[in-house]
C-alpha cells in the first residue's frame, strides 16, 4: 500500500472551490493533471477520467464515486484491470480555514500487487497533484476576485 497526499491553502470559501472542482466540463481549460472527467456526480456512479502526470503518457480509467458531499469531500475508487492488481482510492477534502479560506487536500491510497512496481509513476502522480492544486488555487482565487469586484 502507498499513500500520496498534497495540500494547499486557497483564499476562497469551500463553496467556491467546490463549484470549480465539480465543474467537470471546464477541467480541460485549467487542469494540468486531470485532462478529462465526465459522468454523473452521484455516489455509486462511474466517472470517465483521463489523467496525464508530468512526463508520462497518461491513462484513462472508470472509477466509482464513493462520496460526494458538497463543499466537503469528493472520493472515488478505481482499479487497473481486476480488483487487487492496482487499485486507487482518490479523494479531495475541503476544510474551512477561517472565514474565507480553505485547506484543500488531494490524495490517493494505492493498493494491490503492482504498487511496488509503479514507484516512479506514482512519484509523477504526486507531482500532478501538486500542479493541479496550484492551478485550482489560481482558478478559485481569480473567481473570488471577479466576484468581489462585482459587489
Amino acid at each position: 500500500m502507498k499513500k500520496l497526499e498534497s495540500n494547499i491553502l486557497i483564499d476562497a470559501s469551500p463553496e467556491t472551490i467546490w463549484r470549480v472542482l465539480t465543474d467537470f466540463e471546464n477541467y480541460p481549460a485549467w487542469n494540468p493533471f486531470i485532462k478529462l472527467i465526465a459522468g454523473e456526480k452521484e455516489v455509486g456512479k462511474s466517472l470517465n477520467i483521463s489523467i496525464k502526470p508530468p512526463g508520462s503518457n497518461g491513462m484513462s480509467f472508470k472509477p466509482v464515486i464513493l462520496k460526494f458531499e458538497p463543499s466537503k469531500e469528493l472520493r472515488w475508487k478505481g482499479k487497473l484491470g481486476m480488483k487487487g492488481i492496482f487499485d486507487g482510492e482518490h479523494y479531495f477534502i475541503l476544510q474551512r480555514n477561517g472565514k474565507n479560506a480553505t485547506n484543500f487536500i488531494q490524495g490517493e491510497v494505492f493498493s494491490g500487487i503492482l504498487v511496488w512496481m509503479l514507484g516512479s509513476t506514482l512519484d509523477k502522480t504526486e507531482e500532478g497533484f501538486n500542479l493541479m492544486n496550484r492551478a485550482l488555487k489560481e482558478q478559485c482565487e481569480k473567481k473570488k476576485t471577479i466576484i468581489n469586484n462585482l459587489v
